[in-house]
């Protein structure tokens, strides 16, 4: 429906222009938008008032031009001009009724679309070390994350998602110290303790495993241990594959599978970080002071230069960062889109300001990316801090124990990225309306019991018929949800575009909202067969998009609650 508005509106731009109106090469962008109260219509544009000052007019006068030079069609029943000179739609009830077959008849596809052609995306999310458990700061990155691929895929990219596994540096070398310290039967009481080590009941597990000469496989690797507390190598090496190993399980116990897995370790093996600082320092951006070398990444944007090789001779951070976007580059990602926590938020400058040095004719904004901001786990109103695996922590899989797949997605993707989310435990167990997760499955639930009672009372549903009455769907309640189901399209769109998974979380809120609004207020077993076919259709239509958006946030559509 809003398609055909704006398509309406541009004839009537072309014949405004034709009648000297408006001038020749005027180009406007048409932005039509459903109204908020349907006492004003269906749809409303602010287009009069856009035009108003090229066309040397009062919007109101304008809006008067514009409703009059608009074709016919049976879409629109009314139009109105209200306030300073927006112009309103009322949509005719059969053409609104057509999204009902629209859904249908497109099924899972209802809502996909083709507008990424195609196109290439390298997606990076998680991206955890393999020192310890995911934290429930990482399951709202992979809520994000692959909920962003779910929606690029819906909308037409060709999607890659992919783990960076930083096996290398300082904090891998602490887990083996601590894992030694471990078999050695030491503990974080002792002298002896690694300074930094990690302490949660886990290395223990490990430990022991590596003393019984255990084999580990994980999704790339596979490790046999050879049983010595004193070969660090083996340790480390053991220790690595145990946890990446638990991390693959907690992300298939969340429902996330990647296409790569990418070891910070290979760019040094690959000599791929030596490469990128020989090519900063002929490029003329460093320079050496006490004993570093640093990168001039004031020359772009950087609030100050950044040491990119310290005076022992290791890599700061950000250096494997540079060299491993600029690995992604010559993979052939033109569009690369980090979903990072928001502690990443200075590495975005510095990153870009690196691969900017390395004169490649890379584009100031790439890489993009997604920031989230922290998790606070409460019940009973009191923060939850501590996880028995971890120790010091929530780890994604409390959450998954304690309230589900579902629940736990569905919270941690449901509200913008940038701002801070507090997951109520007892709110996500808890089946009542006010569990955005319990209302929204539930409505889908109501529709297959419909179902089932059309079908025990002998009454299945005809879809022929349905599609024939559509128009009797003409009640407030009954045109709420045709209005809501035909912005689904533009929803997945605008989510994908903006990077915004909580879009799709808050419309299938409103959707079941109206659904469940519509169901209690417009009766659907009646005895006349075209008006409860009628109701029935809009009711799977309902339940159709639904299960397409929930199949977006990578949460279930249940047939029974």
């Amino acid at each position: 429906m809003k398609d055909t508005i704006i398509s309406l509106l541009e004839s009537a731009i072309s014949a405004l222009k034709h009648q000297g109106v408006l001038p020749d090469d005027l180009q406007p962008t048409i932005k039509v938008d459903p109204t908020k109260d349907k006492a004003h219509g269906d749809y409303a544009t602010n287009l009069a008032l856009m035009l108003a000052k090229p066309a040397g007019m009062k919007p109101r006068e304008l809006a008067e031009a514009i409703t009059q030079a608009l074709p016919a069609s049976d879409a629109v029943h009314n139009t109105e001009i209200a306030g300073p000179g927006f112009i309103n739609f009322f949509a005719a009830t059969d053409a609104a009724a057509q999204v009902v077959a629209q859904v249908l008849d497109a099924g899972d596809t209802f809502g996909r679309s083709l507008i990424g052609q195609g196109a290439k995306v390298q997606v990076e999310f998680v991206s955890a070390n393999p020192t310890g458990p995911l934290h429930v700061g990482h399951g709202r990155g992979a809520a994000i994350g692959d909920c962003l691929c779910r929606l690029l895929e819906a909308t037409g990219f060709d999607v890659t998602r992919e783990f960076y596994y930083n096996d290398a540096g300082a904090q891998i070398q602490n887990l083996a110290r601590s894992v030694q310290a471990r078999a050695k039967d030491l503990g974080p009481e002792d002298a002896s303790w690694p300074e930094n080590g990690y302490r949660g009941g886990y290395i223990v597990d490990v430990a022991n495993d590596y003393l019984a000469g255990r084999t580990v496989v994980a999704d790339d690797r596979e490790v046999t241990a050879s049983a010595d507390p004193d070969d660090l190598s083996a340790i480390q090496d053991f220790a690595v594959a145990w946890l990446r190993r638990e991390q693959d399980l907690d992300l298939k116990a969340f429902g996330v599978a990647f296409d790569v897995y990418f070891l910070e370790s290979s760019l040094y093996d690959d000599g791929k970080v030596e490469a990128t600082v020989e090519a900063l320092i002929n490029n003329g951006h460093t320079y050496e002071e006490d004993g570093a070398i640093w990168l001039r990444t004031t020359d772009f944007g950087d609030d100050k230069d950044r040491v990119m090789r310290k005076q022992d001779g290791g890599y700061t951070y950000f250096l494997p960062d540079v060299a491993y976007h600029l690995d992604k580059w010559q993979r052939g990602f033109t569009t690369v889109i980090n979903e990072q926590g928001a502690d990443h938020h200075s590495t975005v400058t510095r990153v870009r300001a690196g691969l900017q040095a390395l004169e490649t004719g890379i584009p100031q904004s790439f890489p993009d990316y997604v920031l989230h901001q922290m998790v606070m786990v409460t019940r009973s109103g009191v923060e939850v801090k501590l996880s028995k695996r971890a120790g010091s922590y929530v780890t994604i899989r409390d959450l998954i124990d304690e309230v589900g797949r579902d629940a736990t997605r569905f919270f941690l993707a449901a509200r913008r990225a940038d701002s801070q989310l507090t997951f109520d435990i007892d709110l996500a167990r808890s089946q009542s309306n006010d569990n955005p997760v319990y209302y929204i499955q539930y409505a889908h639930a109501r529709v297959c019991s419909m179902l089932r009672r059309v079908e025990a009372n002998d009454q299945p549903f005809d879809h022929a018929l349905a599609l024939a009455n559509l128009a009797l769907l003409d009640s407030d309640q009954e045109k709420a949800v045709l209005n809501r189901l035909a912005r689904y399209p533009e929803t997945v769109e605008n989510a994908a575009k903006n990077r915004e998974p909580q879009q799709i979380a808050q419309y299938l809120l409103d959707l079941a909202g109206d659904f469940h609004t519509c169901y209690n207020a417009v009766k659907v077993m009646v005895d006349d067969d075209a008006t409860r076919n009628a109701r029935l259709a809009l009711g799977l239509a309902t339940r159709q998009t639904l299960r397409n958006g929930l199949d977006l946030m990578g949460v279930s559509a249940p047939e029974e609650m």
